[in-house]
């Protein structure tokens, strides 16, 4: 997990690894090394440092009130500046240094640490790699000569298979260009940027035209022509440049033209807080726009989700031919996981499309069982029609307000509507329900969505080994939602409780309004910064033990 400020003065910065032979769900707890590189640091995190843990810092750089450390914690004051200056005159590798310390203090293999030191700063001069390198075994020679090592082991399998690393940014871009996607315009906000960069250093090699537009007005009405002139689209933005898309999104309704949205979630209102999480923008994302008009909202759980996600979105939106929005947050859209494997068996579904000269006149709107119309590509021979905003005959002529009185237009209007709107029926037939996680018949069911996924799946584990079985019920496909499914599901839960990263439990307002349902008992957090395992646990003991 990194965490890091918006200010250009910096603010307090940090990164958060953890690592299992296991799968592990969530950013954990707390720690068993703290690598402390100024005296903030040091004193913010030391109080969450485990039992036999460690605190490594520079004992002339940062100053540090020892009693401050855990009982049973270690402090490691190392001359982490000077051993790096041994190698370079910049001592921004007292980091290497620590990290060398580190590998010895975990006895982890330091050859595999020496072989990533090559991979990071490979297109470097070789002298760089040298001095890190250096500069790391300086770290653990030191640290061999005065400490112990640590009683945490971190056991490795002797011939690990490969695993791939990225963000949840990385995997949406990688899952569009694998869905074929053609067209991604974006205006840079944090913690969408990542998917714009991640899509402008591929663009040559995978033949994607990638605009930064302006702004997010400008981003929305290309991503529309590109998607109305036939390629696969999609455009990205958190929640203050989805504001100025809406507009925009009404007219992706109107013509039924499929295009794909990535909401990365930040806390807000207005700019709020640009660099860390929420899951605010639930309300916004099923409502925005004026009037009805059918769109597919998705929450990827994972970053391995996001991927196949991703994938889905653009099957969605042409099949259904309307705006897919793809729900991801600061959390999953920046943080680092391993993924075992991601499938290249990718389907590309275009739905109904005209690609030769139809037989009788072309109706773009044409009424159908299914509420799915042709789509033609313009330039396809014979299928000539209008695609304005304003509301529409078959053929794409509008009636606007100027007939809206008289009877024959009425019914075209409300035709016109009813067709449209057909398609969420569809849609929601097609769409998997949520699933639940662990035992069916547990206590206690923990409802959430997103990126809250991971760390409740994990604090469901930490609770049934605690005595109180806990499963959770993820909520994946949030619009069109599978409103039987869940009220069912959640109708025989013994015990309900919502976890939501925002003010107003969204999702389970959400939930209400689709199903009926009240879930009162709820968890939120809104303060910015990722719900953690302990604060979900202490709060379902809470709520069952009192």
């Amino acid at each position: 997990m990194n965490s890091y400020q918006s200010a250009i003065r910096g603010g307090h910065v940090w990164f958060q690894i953890r690592a299992s032979v296991e799968k592990v769900s969530s950013q954990g707890d707390n720690l068993d090394v703290l690598i402390a590189l100024n005296s903030e640091t040091a004193e913010i995190h030391a109080p969450f440092v485990s039992k036999g843990g460690v605190i490594i810092f520079d004992k002339d750089k940062v100053k540090f009130n020892t009693s401050l450390a855990p009982e049973g914690v270690k402090v490691l004051a190392m001359p982490l500046g000077d051993l790096a200056r041994k190698f370079d005159k910049n001592p921004i590798m007292q980091n290497t240094v620590a990290l060398g310390a580190t590998i010895f203090l975990l006895d982890l293999n330091f050859d595999i640490f020496s072989q990533v030191l090559a991979d990071i700063f490979g297109k470097k001069k070789q002298a760089v790699i040298d001095a890190n390198t250096k500069a790391a075994s300086s770290g653990l020679d030191f640290a061999k000569q005065s400490y112990p090592q640590l009683e945490v082991k971190l056991t490795l399998p002797s011939n690990p298979r490969p695993k791939l690393l990225m963000t949840g940014n990385q995997a949406i871009g990688l899952g569009a260009v694998m869905a074929g996607c053609k067209f991604y315009a974006a205006y840079p906000m944090t913690p969408a940027s990542g998917i714009l960069h991640w899509m402008a250093a591929h663009a040559a090699s995978q033949k994607v035209v990638v605009k930064q537009a302006e702004d997010e007005l400008a981003v929305i009405n290309m991503g529309i022509g590109a998607a109305h002139a036939g390629v696969r689209s999609m455009v990205g933005t958190s929640g203050g440049g989805f504001s100025l898309m809406v507009e925009a999104l009404g007219l992706a309704g109107m013509t039924e033209t499929p295009i794909v949205i990535i909401e990365s979630q930040r806390a807000g209102p207005s700019t709020g807080l640009p660099t860390k999480t929420e899951q605010g923008d639930l309300n916004m994302m099923t409502g925005a726009s004026q009037g009805d008009f059918p769109r597919i909202v998705l929450s990827p759980l994972t970053v391995e989700d996001a991927y196949y996600a991703t994938i889905e979105a653009f099957n969605l939106a042409e099949r259904f031919q309307c705006p897919v929005i793809v729900a991801s947050d600061l959390l999953l859209s920046e943080h680092l996981e391993t993924v075992d494997e991601l499938s290249s068996n990718v389907i590309i579904d275009r739905g109904e499309l005209i690609t030769t000269a139809p037989t009788e006149e072309y109706k773009r709107f044409k009424l159908t069982e299914t509420g799915i119309s042709p789509r033609a590509i313009p330039g396809t021979p014979g299928t000539i029609y209008v695609a304005a905003s304003d509301e529409h005959q078959e053929n794409g002529v509008v009636v606007s307000d100027v007939l809206s009185g008289i009877p024959k237009y009425v019914k075209v209007r409300e035709q016109q509507m009813e067709k449209r709107m057909k398609k969420m029926d569809l849609a929601r037939n097609e769409l998997s329900a949520p699933k639940i996680y662990g035992d069916p018949a547990a206590e206690l069911t923990l409802v959430c969505w997103g990126s809250t996924f991971g760390v409740a799946l994990e604090a469901s584990e930490e609770l049934t080994r605690n005595g109180i079985t806990t499963n959770v019920y993820a909520i994946r496909n949030v619009m069109p939602f599978k409103s039987d499914q869940v009220e069912a599901t959640l109708k025989s839960a013994k015990k309900v409780l919502d976890v939501e990263c925002n003010y107003s439990a969204q999702m389970a307002r959400w939930i209400r309004a689709e199903t009926g349902f009240e879930i009162k008992d709820k968890f939120v957090k809104y303060d910015g910064e990722p719900i953690y395992v302990f604060e979900i646990v202490n709060r379902a003991k809470k709520l069952m033990v009192g």
